[in-house]
């Protein structure tokens, strides 16, 4: 989780050094859904994939499951959740979503949020297939990530360059249909769909993910930070440049 060198830093670790929580592509809003949606109970085993600053996690772990277990590569993001995180119940573990080790038909819930898109789709296929793995039988998966819409393989291919130099992270977003068919491909009945406009950089969605205090933390830290604010609104511009053609999508799906 090295933000020190703010020209080559991936954008969602600038964000969060300049204090955002809230780093989902479809904000709090699709968040809640999601985690409504996986309706968690007492008895589930649940698993997160990448909790990363761990506001998901949060809310998770309020609604009381039977355990929780958060997966990420980063020992940084590992070690501040352990601490942040330190309750009966609760773990997290240093790992990679496509190989976990978890015992296979264990889990009743898997989710993960602002993951796959960061993945080739050979990637995602492989992460996928590991939530079927590890789910019970009739287990949920859960995703949220960034989706495109109305686009051909020419623009698809340009805003995945232009997101790729913005936030220096190899973003391969998909459509709705290619999101479903990539889960359903691995096993998943599609059991509901949620679409949010992407705008994690308009002062409105801020505002809401965030609060108006902390809002305006966020926005003192930019100030202060000329090449933090060099590369967000960077980010901001290419955001904006493909708005007609870019949201946010969670998926439930059940494992067959």
């Amino acid at each position: 989780m090295n933000t020190d060198d703010f020209t080559k830093a991936q954008g969602h670790w600038i964000l969060a050094k300049m204090g955002k929580r809230v780093l989902r592509p479809g904000g709090k809003e699709l968040t809640n859904k999601l985690v409504n949606a996986l309706q968690i109970s007492s008895t589930d085993e649940v698993i997160e994939f990448a909790p990363g600053m761990g506001y998901t996690a949060s809310l998770v772990i309020d609604k009381h499951p039977k355990s929780y277990i958060g997966v990420d590569a980063d020992e940084d993001v590992v070690r501040i959740l352990k601490e942040k995180f330190a309750r009966n119940g609760v773990r997290f573990t240093l790992g990679s979503a496509e190989k976990t080790y978890i015992e296979s038909d264990s889990q009743d819930k898997v989710y993960g949020e602002a993951m796959l898109t960061m993945h080739a789709d050979h990637r995602k296929s492989e992460i996928i297939k590991e939530a079927h793995r590890i789910l019970k039988k009739g287990g949920i998966y859960a995703i949220h990530e960034l989706g495109l819409m109305d686009v051909d393989e020419s623009l698809k291919a340009t805003i995945q360059r232009d997101l790729a130099l913005s936030i220096k992270v190899n973003a391969r977003p998909l459509t709705e249909t290619e999101w479903r068919e990539l889960l359903e491909r691995e096993g998943f009945k599609i059991k509901s769909a949620f679409i949010n406009d992407m705008k994690l950089l308009e002062l409105g969605r801020l505002i809401d993910d965030e609060g108006l205090v902390r809002t305006l933390k966020i926005s003192l830290n930019i100030m202060l930070n000329p090449k933090a604010r060099q590369r967000i609104l960077e980010m901001r511009k290419i955001f904006r440049k493909h708005q007609q053609h870019i949201n946010a999508i969670a998926i439930i799906a059940e494992k067959l």
